[in-house]
């Protein structure tokens, strides 16, 4: 149906028509609302149980979800069950979903704190992934990359529950590398075990082991993913980036989860070869560069790296390439005050970007550092506030005065580009309803007969406009890795309202 969005890397300046010094005005201004972090982060981790694939536990807690793709790797004759849908569609990408995972337990090691009674839905968000992560990589030399036909499932409007079309499982091996998604799963397996360290120590060894054989894998056979698998992933999920800056992510998150001096000299001795300062202000599903510099300059910042500095240098030229009225924006706004990028489902820059802006201005804070763009002071407290503005936006401070959260806030998307919303659930229909025979629910003009609670959408556009309309799937479709890194968020202005 609809190809993903991918990262656009060209920097874009303020639109020419749009005074700069009214963005800043909206940018730091205070809320004219006062937000319910605390339910909007509850909401935001719930939208992954309606992501859910596979059986169903107990305890699952949006019920017009059932169990669904219960064969998955059945025709390879592995178990792929479990894991996530990335977004509206039925797909497993395996790409995003370790991307996605590596952001839900980079929310909870830095922000578990302030999560209150949500930490355990958090944990339990990171492990669905990890656990499904761990059979795609169960045989050494193999990582299985996708489980379902993206062309034959975007032609068809169906549950999840009542999927009939091809469900290949789809793999890279040392023939075949994907250094990009075996890196991004190794750092999804290594953040996780630091988040199970304490909680499940037994669980946490097995992730870092594992973690360890798939960078091994990714490093020694190089090559893109996208190369092999390029009529499978392409243009959904294809690498547009390269597979460098994985390479980098991965190991930057196994030596912070291992504590091994072999990961930090591959940082360093690899940091030119694979680029690290390049496309500073990207970080998504497909760049990591943003991420990298942030993530291992809170060592720098604390002291203990300063052979790292480069690292920190970056992180700081990436905040300035965000902060209006310094010199060195590099990064559009919208006429509301909202981050955006070109390339189509704008909220997960808008969400990795933010979490980045917070994440530093904690470890900034911490080593009483602040950062100076062209003769102009970025405080922490600023990117604090810059962070906070763009998540309001999401909730409800903007043109539309809509909150892109669904079921947050009084008005919110009622036609997201979402199958399994947009059906009836087997609950209500139990009868199978065909590849085709879903259409008229696509067009219809109706709401969603399902909500799913939490799911934010790709948002409006660069004109802060929003079509609430299915067929607008770069605007109404709701992904996993935008909610990931929002966790995080939440949770800290849930804590510091």
């Amino acid at each position: 149906m609809a190809p993903k969005a991918v990262t656009v890397t060209s920097p874009a300046a303020f639109p020419a028509t749009f005074p700069a010094v009214f963005v800043l005005l909206l940018l730091f201004a205070p809320s004219a609302t006062a937000h319910d972090y605390s339910d909007a982060l509850r909401k935001c981790i719930l939208f992954f149980e309606g992501q859910r694939s596979g059986k169903l536990p107990a305890d699952q807690r949006v019920k017009w979800r059932s169990h669904s793709a219960l064969h998955d790797g059945a025709s390879a004759g592995v178990d792929l069950t479990g894991g996530y849908y990335d977004a509206g569609d039925n797909i497993k990408f395996g790409f995003p979903m370790a991307f996605t995972t590596t952001m839900l337990a980079w929310s909870v090691i830095d922000f578990e704190k302030t999560m209150g009674s949500e930490v355990g839905n958090a944990v339990r968000a990171v492990k669905w992934g990890t656990d499904y992560l761990l059979k795609a990589t169960a045989t050494d030399g193999v990582v299985y990359v996708q489980v379902g036909d993206a062309i034959s499932d975007h032609n068809c409007w169906e549950r999840p529950e009542d999927m009939d079309t091809l469900r290949t499982a789809y793999k890279i091996d040392r023939n075949h590398p994907g250094s990009d998604v075996a890196g991004e799963t190794a750092a999804a397996l290594a953040a996780a075990s630091i988040v199970f360290r304490s909680r499940d120590p037994a669980y946490s060894r097995i992730l870092l082991n594992r973690a360890v054989k798939v960078f091994r894998f990714a490093d020694t056979y190089r090559g893109a993913y996208s190369n092999y698998l390029h009529s499978v992933v392409c243009p959904f999920y294809c690498d547009n980036n390269g597979y460098q800056d994985e390479l980098l992510w991965a190991a930057a998150w196994l030596h912070k989860a291992s504590r091994r001096r072999q990961y930090r000299e591959y940082i360093i001795r690899n940091e030119v070869i694979l680029r690290a300062g390049d496309t500073i202000n990207e970080f998504g599903w497909d760049n990591k560069h943003a991420g990298i510099n942030v993530l291992i300059s809170k060592e720098v910042l604390m002291g203990k790296s300063p052979d790292l500095k480069s690292f920190q240098n970056n992180a700081d030229a990436f905040i300035c390439s965000l902060c209006p009225g310094t010199p060195h924006l590099e990064v559009q706004y919208s006429p509301g005050g909202l981050i955006f990028k070109a390339g189509g489902s704008n909220m997960q820059h808008v969400t990795s970007l933010s979490f980045l802006l917070l994440a530093y201005s904690n470890y900034l804070s911490h080593a009483n550092h602040v950062v100076t763009c062209g003769g102009k002071s970025a405080s922490p407290a600023l990117l604090k506030n810059l962070a906070r503005r763009q998540v309001n936006y999401i909730l409800g401070d903007n043109p539309m005065k809509m909150s892109y959260m669904v079921g947050y806030g009084a008005r919110y998307p009622q036609r997201i580009h979402h199958r399994g919303s947009s059906l009836p659930s087997v609950r209500a229909h139990p009868a199978h309803i065909g590849c085709k025979a879903g259409s008229r629910y696509f067009l219809s003009p109706d709401p969603n007969p399902n909500v799913l609670v939490g799911a934010v959408v790709g948002g409006p556009n660069t004109t802060d406009a929003f079509p609430d309309s299915r067929p607008f799937f770069q605007e109404s479709e709701p992904t996993t890795y935008i909610n990931a890194p929002l966790v995080g968020l939440l949770a800290f202005f849930a804590a510091h309202p």
